[in-house]
């Protein structure tokens, strides 16, 4: 039975609909409203009222209407955020119970490690401690009087304990990684006496602090390093080795992607990052190179001789210490604790730094595996929680081919969390695997084995219009001076100690970066230095730029140093295959300046291309024409990294026969540096006038280059 109430009772305005006052009207989004919607949301969460006037026009919607659902979702988001996070700390809270437990469980049975009994009582341990402190005295008594000894002879008092190398026979440390070392053969040998019974060489007092600061790590430590090392091997070789389920093929490029899912099954472990902003990153590329794989792994355990082979990507690598040297002639088992750093493209894409272990195993005949992985290693006794960068397994597998030639198979796989360190302009390129995926790593390492083979190929084509390089020496020399100008202006994009100029902010400009730095180096002029480098969108195809920017007839119409004179290429050296790949030395472009050169550089990159020149006056370039050392010929380079944009229609990337490919628009950046003043000089603080005559320089490039391209309408 049905009831009502009439009147104006409390009833009838809650169950009873009223003529006289019409329901409230909830109105449901279209699909298509909601999906444009959530795809602005992606890009801009907090819309203006421009923009909120904008979709509603675009939806049919009221801009009222548009401001509460973005209130909405912005609620919604944060409110996911924080059950993701809750749950994340519930789930490690538990883990730190069960551990704490488990600790408490393992002090009740406590046994000695010496004797297997009971441990010893708070009486016996006491009196073990004041041994100690007696045997403490003793040896500071002990140090007192050889100091003494030593002030007599060497005439000078001794202050500091660690200045003194360990005495043979002593309880201080005499573990491996407390002696110097020496290279052999690429490998750290621990160098001590012929037995225990030598004579020791004259040791320098005032150099022992370096030889003996390095104490080595614990041999729990060195357990727990050994075993990460070999479950990332395991981990690794089935990565390689397997495709599906682990990897799947995407459906725009056919690429090898991993499936998280499958490999969280197969491979069960927590993430390093707890933010709601981590990601993972993952790739899977194979390529031939013309490199057998003995050498690969010589360079590959050779922190220089890696950087080498990575010059564009990796800008600094360190080995902290070998733990283990491998074995002789095929270096399996080598294991090492390794510093990298990885930057690439332009001042707005954050440095990567890891610690991370990397493992050499040889599997079977001619086949080898080297796997990095990240480690938490204690700098100076602090973790590094800095770094927002975690390499899970990763590495590649090196399969020698009858022909002298490798298989490289490559594997990416890293945590990150980086998403407000990078910049919207490479958000796409990054995000995408495709900046620091394994694609680019091994597209990098088969053209720097292709240059090694063209250097030390007698026959190499050489085109030398003024009879300038006439030994295969000479011819020699300026490719490596020409590998060390890449080196050094990739090494100065992570601009350090940067400063930001916004005067050249526009809608597809990033502004200027500035970074000043005081030279002391070899290899570089001695003095004060400013970098100033800028990125840009430009709605162009890589190939398209790169090709105007090397063209010695363009130039003219680019380099605002040149003032529309022309410039001619006197020697042309090719670095591979690709005619893009090759060395230049280029005739100056000042008719007055008689003393100048100009030598450049020109690669072809997965990305994209590159092209870096420097000023190089003929006397210092006579010396590398000689095929005299160049190492220490100062260079100052500049230039300029095109790539695509990483969006879904850019098709960024080489095609099959090495051109620059894309179809949508391309990410320039231009770099510059300059000598302020010589070390004569006396030291004078940046002042502005120095950063406007770099910035006009760099937006003058800018600008002739969008006119040229007939970009300009994109100010």
């Amino acid at each position: 039975m049905e009831f009502r109430t009439g009147g104006n009772g409390s009833g009838g305005d809650q169950d009873g609909p009223n003529p006289r006052r019409g329901r409230k009207v909830y109105n449901r989004h279209t699909p298509q409203q909601i999906q444009r919607l959530e795809a602005f949301f992606k890009d801009c969460p907090h819309p203006d009222e421009a923009q909120r006037r904008q979709l509603g026009r675009e939806l049919g919607l009221e801009s009222r209407q548009i401001k509460f659902w973005f209130q909405n979702k912005r609620t919604q988001t944060k409110t996911q955020h924080e059950r993701a996070d809750n749950t994340a700390l519930r789930a490690e809270n538990e883990r730190i119970q069960c551990e704490n437990l488990a600790i408490r469980e393992a002090l009740k049975n406590v046994i000695c490690p010496s004797c297997g009994g009971p441990p010893f009582g708070e009486e016996e341990r006491q009196r073990n401690i004041e041994k100690l402190q007696l045997e403490n005295a003793q040896l500071k008594e002990e140090h007192e009087k050889v100091s003494n000894l030593l002030a007599k002879y060497i005439g000078k008092p001794i202050t500091q304990m660690h200045l003194l190398p360990p005495a043979l026979g002593s309880s201080l440390d005499l573990s491996p990684g407390s002696f110097p070392s020496q290279e052999t053969g690429g490998l750290s040998i621990p160098t001590v006496g012929p037995a225990l019974g030598l004579e020791l060489a004259p040791v320098d007092i005032c150099n022992a602090s370096v030889m003996y600061q390095f104490k080595g790590f614990p041999d729990m430590e060195k357990t727990l390093m050994t075993e990460t090392a070999a479950g990332a091997m395991d981990e690794l070789i089935r990565l390689v080795r397997i495709n599906e389920p682990l990897w799947v093929k995407s459906a725009t490029n056919e690429k090898y992607v991993l499936h998280h899912d499958s490999y969280e099954r197969i491979f069960p472990k927590a993430t390093h990052f707890k933010s709601s902003n981590a990601r993972i990153e993952s790739s899977k590329e194979s390529v031939v190179v013309a490199m057998n794989g003995m050498q690969l792994v010589n360079m590959f355990l050779d922190p220089n001789k890696y950087v080498d082979l990575f010059p564009t990507i990796i800008t600094k690598a360190s080995t902290i210490q070998v733990l283990e040297a491998g074995l002789i002639g095929s270096r399996s088992g080598s294991l090492q604790l390794m510093y990298e750093q990885m930057h690439i493209l332009s001042p707005l894409v954050a440095p990567r730094e890891f610690y991370f272990l990397r493992y050499c195993q040889q599997i079977e005949l001619g086949v080898w595996v080297i796997v990095d992985v990240s480690y938490d290693y204690s700098k100076d006794g602090q973790p590094n929680s800095s770094f927002r960068f975690w390499k899970l397994p990763s590495g590649c597998m090196i399969q020698d081919l009858p022909d002298g030639c490798s298989k490289i198979t490559w594997v990416e796989h890293v945590e990150v969390d980086d998403k407000s360190l990078t910049h919207r302009l490479y958000r796409d390129l990054v995000s995408g695997s495709l900046a620091f995926g394994a694609e680019r790593m091994v597209g990098t390492l088969q053209r720097m084995c292709e240059r090694l083979a063209y250097l030390a190929d007698e026959n190499t084509p050489t085109r030398d219009l003024a009879g300038v390089i006439s030994l295969p020496e000479g011819r020699r020399s300026i490719m490596k001076l020409g590998h060390r100008m890449v080196k050094d202006f990739c090494g100065v994009l992570s601009m350090s100690g940067k400063l930001d100029f916004p005067q050249l902010s526009e809608v597809d400009n990033s502004g200027v970066r500035v970074s000043v730095r005081k030279s002391t180096e070899p290899g570089q002029p001695g003095g004060l230095i400013v970098s100033a480098a800028t990125s840009l969108w430009l709605p162009m195809q890589c190939q398209t730029i790169f090709d105007f920017i090397r063209d010695e007839k363009m130039r003219p119409q680019w380099d605002v140093l040149s003032s529309g004179n022309p410039v001619h290429e006197i020697a042309h050296i090719a670095n591979g295959i690709n005619p893009g790949n090759c060395t230049s030395i280029i005739r100056p472009f000042v008719p007055t300046e008689n003393n100048m050169l100009m030598l450049q550089e020109s690669c072809v990159e997965p990305l994209g291309g590159l092209v870096v020149y420097a000023p190089i006056d003929i006397p210092a370039i006579n010396v590398a024409i000689r095929g005299e050392e160049s190492g220490n010929i100062p260079i100052l380079p500049s230039g300029f990294i095109v790539s695509g944009d990483g969006r879904s229609d850019s098709g960024a990337g080489c095609t099959s026969d090495g051109n620059i490919m894309g179809s949508g628009g391309s990410l320039l950046t231009v770099a510059f540096q300059v000598l302020v003043c010589g070390p004569a000089a006396p030291q004078q603080q940046l002042n502005m006038e120095s950063v406007a005559t770099v910035n006009t320089l760099i937006s003058s490039t800018v600008q002739k280059i969008k006119i040229a391209l007939n970009c300009s309408g994109l100010d």
